[in-house]
């Protein structure tokens, strides 16, 4: 368990205006006792894209420990504008060795130089020591220029001690050597490289129709229709979709439904379509889907349990089928509270981790949502029966959290949209990473294709390839972002073969 040391509150600007661009505040939070000074620098990011896989070796470090060996290690600093270094990177310890071969290990150049290659990056050599007081063995300096002119060969740097060579003098030659074994560059892709490129996003809706969510006739339930404001599940609809729709070529959304009562016979389902239609859930645009789930809200029968795991099996059956990178499946759930299939929704969470697709859970209402937050693989990757989610798919918000405390829903649903949408880009990245898949060519621009071959999926939508049209400019880029990055180009078509014409003009997607 960690000791807490104190706290400090600042904001961005406050760091980016101060002097230098330094701040210092004191720490606070331990009654009657003094925790110390917070310092953070602020610095412009370089728009450098590389990333650098390095790796090091020692050779006849000196020898620090009475007992046996040292356990050496390296610490790589970045210097500031100011003059001052900053720690980017420590390897990990080689335990009593003076030969050390530490592991390689990737770094953004923007971490080690901010993009400046000529600028001055200091490694200092310690042997570990359990109780934190590590001994400094020594230290060189090198640049990424330097580094990078080093990938065809070895580049020897010595480890100096000036402490050592000045009681030493002359006698002193070196506290050992650290080689620079690899030095492999690599161009960081970002989620808008893929877009480009022509992967397409494809968005699922469904919804909680249990009994938990109160009567819809009642201003007490999470689905009452108000003449005068749209409850939490519509904003929620409103806030994700809204951003979504204006990036999609077709604008149409399967929008399906969970834990109600179906007319005529009242069978209960778990993966129903909103527009009644399950030969084709697609509703055209937010405002179609909107005015689907409120026709749902008249026809079907609030009942349970709440099961998640056929949804999510019903998106990763389109997501199983386009593996290559061309598609990527984005499931929105929103829900009030209590998994009641908890086992099996894992097992389908694990089995998806492996397909290109992500889910997004919003919880509405007042309920505790610890076992949506247990699918939230931050904090402890999920596992089912043995096995371990590959990567990270799941993304859970409590929308009570983002709620503006003065009713202005605009904000509350700019804050959820900018939450949800937020790890999507990383998770994203991640499939493609895992499986090699680089981004696909970028379109000439406002070109015109021969109509796509029919996938026996799109048919489902009634697609029928027409003649090619020119296409109009794509969108301005929306205010929300994703990490700092524009939310664009999101689709919404299922799996097809992998073309550049998906739209149901059958011109070419940007």
């Amino acid at each position: 368990m960690q000791d807490f040391l104190g706290q400090a509150f600042c904001t961005l600007g406050e760091i980016v205006g101060s002097l230098g661009s330094r701040l210092e505040k004191p720490l606070i939070g331990i009654p009657g006792k003094k925790c110390g000074t917070f310092i953070v620098r602020a610095e412009e990011l370089g728009n450098c894209r590389e990333s650098v896989m390095l790796q090091f070796c020692g050779n006849k470090l000196d020898k620090k420990d009475f007992f046996g060996k040292s356990d050496p290690f390296l610490v790589f600093y970045r210097s500031n504008e100011d003059g001052s270094f900053t720690i980017c990177h420590k390897t990990e310890v080689v335990k009593n060795n003076l030969d050390p071969v530490w592991q390689a290990f990737k770094i953004p150049v923007r971490a080690l130089c901010n993009g400046d290659y000529d600028r001055s990056i200091k490694v200092e050599v310690y042997d570990w020591d359990r109780d934190g007081g590590h001994d400094f063995i020594g230290d060189f300096s090198t640049s990424y220029r330097e580094m990078s002119r080093s990938q065809s060969q070895f580049h020897v740097y010595e480890v100096l001690n000036p402490k050592k060579k000045g009681k030493k003098k002359k006698k002193y030659q070196n506290s050992g050597t650290v080689t620079l074994l690899s030095c492999l560059v690599d161009t960081e892709l970002s989620f808008l490289d893929y877009i480009r490129g022509g992967t397409q996003i494809n968005f699922t809706v469904a919804i909680d129709f249990t009994a938990s969510n109160g009567n819809p006739s009642q201003p007490t339930s999470l689905h009452y229709m108000s003449p005068y404001q749209l409850n939490d599940y519509a904003m929620a609809l409103r806030a994700v979709g809204e951003i979504i729709q204006d990036y999609d070529s077709d604008k149409m959304f399967p929008a399906l439904g969970f834990g109600a009562k179906l007319p005529p016979d009242g069978r209960v389902s778990h993966e129903f379509a909103l527009n009644g239609n399950p030969q084709n859930p697609y509703c055209s645009g937010i405002d179609g889907v909107m005015e689907a789930y409120y026709q749902s809200l008249k026809s079907v029968r609030l009942y349970g349990p709440t099961h998640f795991s056929p949804v999510i099996n019903h998106v990763a059956r389109y997501a199983s089928a386009v593996t290559d990178g061309s598609q990527y499946f984005i499931l929105l759930i929103i829900s009030d509270g209590v998994i009641t299939d908890m086992a099996q929704t894992k097992e389908s969470i694990v089995n998806a981790a492996s397909l290109p697709m992500s889910i997004i859970i919003v919880g509405v209402g007042p309920a505790e949502f610890d076992e949506m937050i247990e699918l939230d693989g931050d904090e402890e990757r999920i596992s089912s029966q043995g096995r371990f989610a590959e990567r990270d798919i799941v993304q859970f918000v409590p929308f009570r959290d983002y709620i503006d405390r003065r009713g202005n829903h605009i904000l509350s649903m700019a804050r959820l949209a900018k939450e949800v949408l937020a790890e999507i880009p990383d998770q994203f990245l991640s499939y493609m990473r895992t499986r090699g898949i680089k981004p696909g060519p970028l379109p000439p621009p406002y070109t015109t294709c021969p109509p796509p071959a029919v996938h026996p999926l799109l048919c489902r939508r009634g697609f029928v390839p027409t003649t090619p049209t020119p296409r109009p400019p794509p969108p301005p880029p929306l205010p929300c972002l994703i990490k700092n990055k524009p939310i664009i180009h999101l689709k919404s078509s299922p799996p097809s073969a992998p073309s550049t014409c998906l739209d149901s003009e059958g011109s070419c997607a940007p």
